[in-house]
């Protein structure tokens, strides 16, 4: 089952005898020292500070009332709100997560 959170596992076979991208290594020492929750939360707050959650909730709701509330899936908002949601993320909350990253990376001398 595909999860909206993360990627599929990949199968072992397709990994063995292959290097890890350099966006591997980063996602696992991420992942491994606890920062890419703590980004997540951080990102989390930012999001809700600006508006953007509930701007985003707005949408969905717009959308349901729309098309009737039998007739929307979760797949269709996620779908409907991904390109929105993307783009509208503000440069500020972008920016700041960009430096919480060099910085982690600057520390962790990858």
């Amino acid at each position: 089952k595909h999860s909206v959170n993360r990627p599929p596992t990949p199968d072992a076979a397709e990994d063995q005898g292959k290097e890890p991208t350099l966006q591997e290594i980063i996602n696992i020492k991420l992942i491994e020292s606890g920062e890419k929750e703590r980004l997540m939360e951080l990102l989390r707050e930012r999001l809700i500070d600006c508006g953007w959650k509930d701007e985003m909730k707005a949408l969905c709701r717009a959308h349901v009332k729309k098309k009737g509330r039998n007739n929307v899936t979760v797949d269709d908002l996620v779908h409907l709100i991904t390109p929105k949601g993307r783009a509208s993320v503000p440069d500020s909350v972008k920016a700041e997560l960009l430096q919480r990253i060099r910085t982690f990376l600057m520390s962790a001398a990858l």
